[in-house]
């Protein structure tokens, strides 16, 4: 147990060392791109970052690392929109409404990651699988798809809120008090979601999988509350004065992102290690939380 806890600190000394250096040369190459639009710099100085998290993933054979990187940089990018060309003083309701539910929604999600990882002796299941699946090839596969793409996905997300945070003039009006409500709803979805799996986890009596609370109605309400999140952002650019084409992207491929990729991977493995899984899926809305299904007077699987 003791060399469990000393390994863990270690991979997250040296995750935060990761992170420490990245920032670094952030703040060595900002004044060259400065002198470009925000979304642009903000782009590029997140594309180094990535590069350099990944380079720590190479050098500690560890994709894991780049996990804290979803959660840590959205209030850091939205932060910087604001403030480097205003104070404190001059900010709008608006935009510290917004500030104050991304920070917690990032301080959550990243101590929820600090507590969950074991250290540089493990690695999340998906990328294991990527490396049984492409071997030799598989830190191409870990630039492009683990690190590069999610954080594309990120910035999109948060462009999505840059015209409420930097573009709207107005106040708080009715659409902006609704993306409020539904941002803050998936911070707290999700939240609960992370408790119940935490405490399923812990669980010495547990069954063969969580299908209580909220995962009685939802087969990923995390997720749910994910996707509710970002689409809360994205809502409040939607009272703006002016919609602008480029805030769709960002939401629209977070959830097909879940759908698409993260849900059927999570349910495929369940379905090889869980005995049961199969009836609880076709009952079992795969993400927005519903009613379950009536199980078939046939179905002889038992789940509790």
């Amino acid at each position: 147990m003791a060399n469990q806890k000393g390994n863990k600190g270690l991979g997250l000394i040296i995750c935060l060392l990761g992170y420490v250096v990245a920032g670094f040369m952030v703040w060595l190459i900002y004044d060259a791109v400065s002198i470009i639009h925000p979304i642009l710099v903000v782009l590029v100085l997140d594309i180094l970052a990535t590069i350099i998290i990944f380079l720590f993933s190479v050098a500690f054979n560890n994709s894991s690392m780049y996990d804290p990187y979803w959660s840590l940089v959205p209030p850091i990018i939205l932060c910087y929109w604001v403030f480097h060309d205003q104070s404190w003083t001059a900010l709008t309701l608006l935009q510290v409404l917004i500030l104050i539910l991304v920070t917690g929604w990032s301080l959550r999600l990243t101590v929820n990651w600090v507590l969950r990882w074991k250290g540089l002796r493990e690695e999340d299941w998906r990328y294991l699988a990527f490396r049984f699946k492409y071997r030799h090839n598989y830190w191409v596969v870990s630039f492009f798809g683990i690190h590069l793409f999610p954080t594309l996905v990120v910035f999109l997300g948060c462009l999505a809120v840059y015209p409420a945070l930097v573009l709207h003039e107005g106040g708080m009006g009715p659409v902006e008090w609704f993306a409020a409500v539904v941002t803050l709803a998936g911070v707290v979805i999700e939240t609960i979601s992370d408790i119940q799996l935490s405490r399923y986890v812990n669980d010495k009596d547990k069954c063969d999988f969580l299908c209580s609370g909220l995962w009685k109605y939802s087969r990923h309400p995390n997720y749910f509350g994910e996707v509710l999140f970002w689409m809360g952002l994205f809502l409040f650019s939607s009272g703006a004065e002016r919609l602008y084409w480029w805030i769709v992207p960002g939401p629209v491929i977070i959830i097909l992102m879940f759908y698409t990729i993260s849900i059927p991977m999570i349910d495929k493995r369940m379905l090889r290690r869980k005995t049961g899984y199969r009836d609880y899926l076709k009952r079992t809305s795969a993400m927005i939380p519903l009613k379950p299904k009536e199980k078939p007077a046939s179905s002889i699987t038992i789940i509790k």
